[in-house]
């Protein structure tokens, strides 16, 4: 009979999503890790099977979290503007939130990585940020059919201008935005939105 777990395991993958988003995914070492979580290297591998494995337990949790609940439900408003405005300014409160470090978890893991080979941390969260637009895109492709937008405006092009939009209030906020500074940038942005 193996012996017990000795930590919370919810409680582990929040400590080393604390240190995924604040030193990004190469940054934190098994080291960091272990420590933090306080449990040895065969424990880690024991529990987690490795760093990129864990750090994808972190991602699922973050998709699913209450840092990006309001999504579904943005999807969900009556006009392609107030979709907008729910997407962006959901993501502007959850870009600076107390409750986690500043910026998104996503943006913030992937940029630093170096290698964008198929399989890869930064391919596997790009495909992440890619599903996102995706899932807007067809939002506004609904939209489009039912005459809710005009005749030449281009559902991609909208879900990227979002998205474009989205991803550089997250480096702003991790370079110490601050909610109302980032509510005025959606506020700018979406004057430019299609009548």
């Amino acid at each position: 009979m193996g012996r017990p777990r000795e930590f919370d395991i919810e409680k582990a993958l929040d400590t080393a999503g604390e240190l995924f988003w604040r030193k990004g995914y190469e940054g934190t070492s098994l080291s960091d890790l272990t420590g933090a979580i306080g449990i040895t290297p065969p424990s880690f591998y024991f529990a987690f099977k490795s760093k990129e494995a864990l750090f994808k337990q972190v991602v699922d949790r973050y998709q699913c979290g209450q840092q990006l609940n309001f999504f579904s439900e943005a999807l969900n408003q009556a006009t392609p503007l107030a979709v907008a405005e729910r997407v962006l300014y959901g993501l502007a409160d959850s870009y600076t939130s107390k409750q986690h470090p500043p910026g998104c978890l996503v943006l913030n893991c992937s940029l630093p990585c170096s290698d964008e080979t198929e399989g890869s941390v930064r391919h596997d969260l790009a495909e992440l940020r890619k599903a996102s637009r995706i899932e807007l895109r067809k939002r506004f492709k609904r939209f489009k059919s039912s005459g809710a937008l005009p005749a030449d405006a281009d559902p991609d092009d909208l879900a990227r201008y979002v998205f474009t939009i989205a991803w550089g209030m997250a480096v702003e906020a991790q370079s110490g935005a601050s909610r109302d500074d980032l509510h005025r940038m959606v506020k700018l942005a979406l004057k430019s939105w299609p009548a």
